[in-house]
């Protein structure tokens, strides 16, 4: 059994609710939204990612015989309810934003419209999908802003909290705009670019540094990148500069250098110099170690002769934000919308639309969120993308994803795509949201008012 594709992959109260809905009979159709209700700190606008794993596990929505079997074990459910749960599958419909789409806080950017069981049981698996990648893709973006051309590659499975969050993550960045990944996997599965240098052990391996260098060059001619840091950074590159002659008469092209250590910026000035000196001017520095955007954005305003970084544990945890205050909740069921009054968690009702505006020059300059019927000025954001459990258009490729979401990037509003945390980008909750929310809330608590 693939834990990733298990439909026990959820909470037991999405089980214990549906035998709940068995027993009343009720089966009507509801419509759940995906959201973030607020951004965290330290976040001015998030991307959207994910929604390809989401409709892969809607479509793959089954349970297994030995999964039944199990829950009849447990004791907690009647056989008649687990009898219905053997033919179970996907039937609904669901309205997304594009992967790649920069969105903000009570926007939905997935839609679920279904029978309220199916709805309802699939809800932790598609919080767990887009939360993840919409956390690291958003990580990922702002590292694209402050290093805009930069070769950016992401160096985090190692760190990452698990196999399918390490995996999912090396697509998250990619979509973002990073270069490519050392994930191996991610190249097999996502035909991703995949890069990759050599570890300190590899020198350590050997008595000489100048021999290790010798030998990987001999042994990965086409992508000759030595880790010079070992020892002494400085040293190490002249050994660059002595040895670049000999492999060349070998055909052999040194291509760049990585700095893991010390202090980045003042190493790569001086290595930088040294191989300029040596007529080592094609060669690129590339450094890693400990890397966010906070790093880069000092690093290049400073000057530093980067040519691009490998980034690992803080973009694939989002160390600064390790989670979303993100929700799916219902908004309408038989027909009737709902909506949710807990004190600062309170939901906006029913089945939702949001129109982008732009300004004179296509930047973004303010978001609507309104009743689907609403219809605004402006782009709207969510889209058709599945209709009776079967998805309306083929997977987009990666390529196609990446370019979307660096067209968004590109239209930011300038603060944010510079990371000031003190903008706001504007959201505004159309008046028919407001009109439905006062009329639900007279619904369902008569003679009060608000």
């Amino acid at each position: 059994m693939n834990p990733a594709t298990s439909i026990l992959l959820c909470d037991l109260y999405q089980l214990t609710m549906l035998q709940g809905y068995h027993d009343s009979a009720m089966a009507d159709t509801a419509v759940f939204e995906f959201f973030v209700r607020k951004l965290r700190p330290g976040r001015g606008f998030l991307m959207a990612a994910g929604l390809e794993q989401a409709l892969e596990f809607l479509e793959q929505l089954r349970f297994a015989p030995e999964e039944l079997e199990w829950l009849a074990s447990t004791g907690r459910f009647s056989p008649d309810f687990l009898a219905t749960l053997e033919t179970l599958r996907f039937t609904g419909d669901v309205h997304a934003m594009p992967e790649g789409t920069v969105f903000f806080p009570n926007e939905p950017i997935l839609r679920v419209t279904a029978p309220i069981a199916q709805a309802q049981l699939v809800e932790t698996r598609l919080i767990n999908l887009l939360n993840l990648q919409t956390l690291i893709a958003s990580k990922a973006a702002r590292s694209v802003l402050m290093a805009p051309g930069k070769l950016l590659v992401d160096f985090g499975l190692r760190r990452a909290h698990g196999a399918e969050a390490g995996l999912l993550a090396a697509r998250a960045s990619y979509i973002a705009g990073f270069t490519g990944t050392s994930t191996v996997l991610a190249g097999q599965q996502f035909s991703m670019p995949l890069f990759g240098t050599m570890a300190h052990s590899f020198i350590q391996a050997h008595d000489d540094e100048a021999l290790a260098f010798e030998h990987f060059a001999h042994a990965q001619p086409d992508n000759v990148v030595l880790l010079i840091d070992t020892y002494d950074t400085e040293a190490a590159a002249r050994k660059v500069v002595a040895l670049a002659p000999k492999l060349t008469r070998d055909g052999i092209r040194i291509k760049g250098v990585r700095i893991d250590s010390g202090d980045l910026a003042e190493h790569a000035r001086r290595v930088r110099a040294i191989l300029d000196a040596g007529g080592l001017n094609h060669v690129i520095i590339f450094a890693s170690g400990d890397l966010d955007e906070y790093a880069l954005r000092d690093m290049l305003s400073a000057g530093a002769p980067v040519d691009g970084f490998g980034i690992g544990t803080r973009v694939d945890t989002s160390c600064d934000v390790p989670f979303l205050d993100c929700a799916y909740k219902l908004q309408e069921y038989a027909g009737r919308a709902r909506r949710k009054r807990s004190e600062g968690k309170a939901t906006w009702p029913g089945r939702k639309q949001v129109f982008r505006h732009h300004d004179a020059d296509g930047n973004m300059a303010g978001d609507v969120v309104t009743l689907e019927a609403d219809n605004q000025p402006g782009e709207p954001l969510l889209i058709p993308v599945m209709r009776g459990g079967r998805r309306l258009a083929p997977t987009p490729t990666l390529q196609a994803i990446r370019y979307h979401a660096s067209e968004n990037l590109a239209r930011l509003p300038e603060p944010l795509r510079r990371l000031q945390e003190d903008v706001a980008y504007r959201v505004e909750i159309a008046p028919a949201l407001h009109e439905l929310a006062a009329e639900v809330d007279r619904a369902t608590f008569p003679g009060h008012s608000d």
